[in-house]
């Protein structure tokens, strides 16, 4: 057993440290980005707020098709059947190229509106429309370079995801200054001077760059699954319900999480601009911190579905208690450091008192969440990598829905607290949910995908 212990540890971190490294650097580069963005101005900061709010509720298209890829992919490949492999990672293209296109249509149309719900200040409005209206053209792009990475860790192949995020990362912090200044800071060299368009300009020059290359690899003898032209083309109607129906859970989880996110930035945005830039810059730096995490979950839920196609249901639960394990390891020193270190680490993005005294408590918050998080994603692993995805759903609605919000709307609407109090909020939401996951997976249905 010991021995099983060890090979699937060192399996996980075979497949995980890749994602996860992957992911750090694109983490890396979104809180660099931040840092940049900062120089413009706490307005600049709060309508990047805004509109990622925005591009994370359209993530739902990606949710529905991407869940389901994992799942089916994995576990063909798990059960070593090379053909349906195939076939299903071009379906996956074809789907989450289509949603996103039809996602980009709706965001363009509705950008303004979404802006003004949330702010009256015009210096926010502009710099949302200057930012939002290029980066949400390329949304497709984005979703078709999620589905190269998704083929190829499924397929076991966690390193070449591992270099194309590397690769857009380091060419997102170069373009970055370039395109936003017309003198980049700390140096005699000239830019382009395009402010937040040139930052949303090098995100999306970043992207494409990355996917050519990716969708160029896949189509190339050396991927581990060669992915044809002719299929991408080629609608699969059995293959096509499945993609939408496995992860429609999921689906609309995101959707209620997306909802949730709306009504807590509105709460957050009567506070002030202030508030709304505490937000954004603690939310990059907690999801940089949360890479880790994520990346487990992620390698995880992977190994689970090729234990799972193979029928070895025994080692698809060892997977998810060393993810529980490994995650906890990967995220306690940066714990400490968001819990001791918060006002330094602030520091570098904006030295405005008002957003430092917004931002320390939910600094805090987030500390104690990377820890729920280090569990919850290694739970969510298993119902992902099974594709028994009810439960992410069911526990995503009784933690926001009944109590995080009831929360937030008494402390901001009855008692009109300080905003430290409705950053706990975060916590309660967090906790529950990882609560309800633990119960569902030791009902172990998730075992038999049902």
């Amino acid at each position: 057993m010991d021995t099983d212990r060890s090979v699937i540890n060192k399996q996980i971190h075979q497949l995980s440290l890749p994602t996860m490294y992957g992911m750090l650097f694109t983490a890396l580069y979104d809180v660099v980005d931040m840092f940049w963005i900062g120089m413009l101005g706490k307005e600049a900061v709060a309508a990047l707020t805004i509109y990622l709010a925005l591009f994370w509720a359209l993530e739902i298209l990606n949710e529905i098709v991407g869940t389901s890829s994992v799942s089916m992919l994995s576990r063909s490949w798990g059960a070593g059947d090379v053909q349906l492999t195939r076939r299903i990672g071009e379906q996956t293209f074809v789907f989450k190229a289509l949603l996103g296109s039809l996602g980009a249509v709706l965001l363009l149309l509705s950008l303004p509106f979404f802006y003004r719900i949330y702010t009256d200040d015009p210096k926010v409005f502009s710099f949302g429309m200057q930012y939002g209206y290029l980066r949400t053209l390329f949304i497709p792009v984005f979703f078709s370079s999620y589905t190269v990475n998704t083929i190829l860790r499924s397929t076991s192949d966690a390193k070449t995801p591992m270099r194309l995020l590397l690769a857009t990362a380091v060419l997102n912090l170069v373009l970055d200054p370039v395109c936003m200044f017309s003198l980049i800071p700390g140096t005699s060299i000239r830019g382009l001077g395009w402010g937040m368009t040139g930052s949303a300009l090098a995100t999306c020059i970043s992207y494409t760059i990355a996917f050519i290359g990716g969708f160029w690899y896949l189509h190339s003898a050396k991927a581990p699954l060669r992915i044809g032209l002719h299929g991408i083309f080629h609608l699969d109607k059995d293959l096509d319900k499945a993609l939408l129906t496995i992860g429609l859970p999921s689906g609309v989880n995101m959707l209620l999480r997306s909802l949730v996110t709306f009504i807590f930035l509105k709460l957050v945005a009567l506070y002030g601009t202030s508030a709304l830039a505490a937000l954004g810059i603690a939310n990059r730096i907690y999801q940089f911190c949360g890479m880790p995490s994520g990346g487990l979950g992620m390698g995880s839920g992977i190994l689970v579905g090729q234990r799972l196609g193979s029928g070895e249901q025994d080692q698809a639960q060892q997977v998810v208690r060393l993810s529980i394990l490994n995650g906890l390891v990967f995220s306690l020193p940066l714990v400490v450091m968001l819990e001791v270190f918060p006002q330094p680490i602030l520091r570098l993005f904006l030295g405005s008192d008002s957003v430092m005294d917004s931002s320390i408590p939910l600094m805090r918050i987030y500390g104690v969440c990377l820890l729920v998080l280090a569990v919850s994603s290694a739970l969510g692993a298993a119902f992902f990598g099974s594709g028994h995805t009810r439960p992410i759903l069911s526990s995503s609605l009784i933690s926001s829905w009944f109590l995080q919000i009831p929360y937030a709307l008494v402390v901001v609407l009855l008692f009109r607290l300080d905003v430290s109090w409705l950053w706990a909020a975060y916590l309660i939401g967090d906790g529950a949910e990882c609560a309800l996951r633990l119960v569902a997976f030791r009902k172990r249905r998730w075992l038999e995908g049902r």
